[in-house]
């Protein structure tokens, strides 16, 4: 019992702080997502590139989409770790990167929006 009380606070201590160890509220998160809608959609290119099929992708990949050279050779890979990094302060994580948005400073609403994220990633929306 004590070894497993070792592990759980050492992983505590160990874990990053930010939205990918907060609970986020995908509700909350819609609401997030409409400051995103001057740029981005779920199911098609705008300013910014799409979001359906976000989890997991490779930045810089979506198909017909004219990425900044920064962000096309980034080789990150979207989850909920890097989203929190990038939201946090776009212009930090990928430095020339065409995305002039100042971030999201507080974790919770990261969290939220990342939440949101994933759930639409599996919408109607995003399954046509």
């Amino acid at each position: 019992m004590k070894a497993i009380a070792a592990i759980a606070l050492a992983a505590l201590f160990a874990a990053p702080a930010g939205a990918a160890t907060t609970t986020g509220d995908p509700a909350r998160g819609k609401e997030i997502y409409d400051r995103c809608l001057a740029c981005h959609a779920l199911a098609y290119n705008r300013t910014g590139p799409k979001h359906c099929g976000l989890f997991g992708r490779r930045a810089g990949s979506v198909p017909d989409f004219e990425y900044s050279p920064a962000m096309a050779h980034s080789k990150i890979v979207w989850n909920a770790k890097t989203l929190d990094r990038f939201l946090t302060n776009p212009t930090r994580m990928v430095p020339g990167t065409a995305m002039g948005y100042a971030g999201i400073p507080d974790p919770q609403e990261r969290a939220d929006l990342i939440a949101w994220l994933r759930q639409a990633g599996s919408s109607e929306e995003c399954r046509r």
